[in-house]
């Protein structure tokens, strides 16, 4: 077996993250000039090699897509609910940040009532889940570009 079809195994398998991927492509396309005579077959090559990461997470976010599709459509609320729990969860938790607790401590302290100090949520780790669940890491975008929802 070739370096190529090594490289190319391995990138196909998904056991190399990412960014070794991107790393890889450079160094690889060097190696092509050297080992590859054709330069029809070293242009596809390189092709091949610089698109693999890009169909790889395509077909990784193509899955998870099939695999929300058949959560949502389960009707056990189990399987199917927990993302309208954890989506509520996090709206609650914006509502009470943002809107109720400021607005309850100027009440307070309008009124000169005393108060213990009132619980603040990590809004960092918040933010991270709801951000995902919203699919604002690009997968929404795709969806939408491509006509997968309504």
């Amino acid at each position: 077996m070739t370096l190529i079809a090594v490289l190319i195994n391995l990138l196909e398998s998904g056991s190399v993250k990412m960014s070794i991927i991107a790393s890889l492509v450079g160094p690889v396309s060097n190696i092509l000039d050297k080992v590859v005579p054709d330069a029809d077959e070293k242009a596809r090559l390189a092709h091949e090699i610089a698109t693999m990461s890009d169909q790889h997470a395509q077909q990784l976010a193509l899955a998870q897509i099939e695999v929300n599709k058949a959560e949502a459509a389960s009707g056990s609320l189990f399987k199917g609910g927990w993302r309208p729990f954890v989506g509520w969860t996090c709206g609650i938790a914006l509502l009470y940040h943002f809107i109720l607790s400021p607005l309850i401590l100027f009440t307070v302290t309008l009124l000169g009532i005393e108060i213990p100090p009132i619980p603040e949520f990590d809004m960092g780790s918040l933010l991270t889940v709801l951000m995902g669940m919203l699919g604002l890491g690009g997968l929404r975008t795709y969806e939408k570009q491509k006509g997968l929802t309504k």
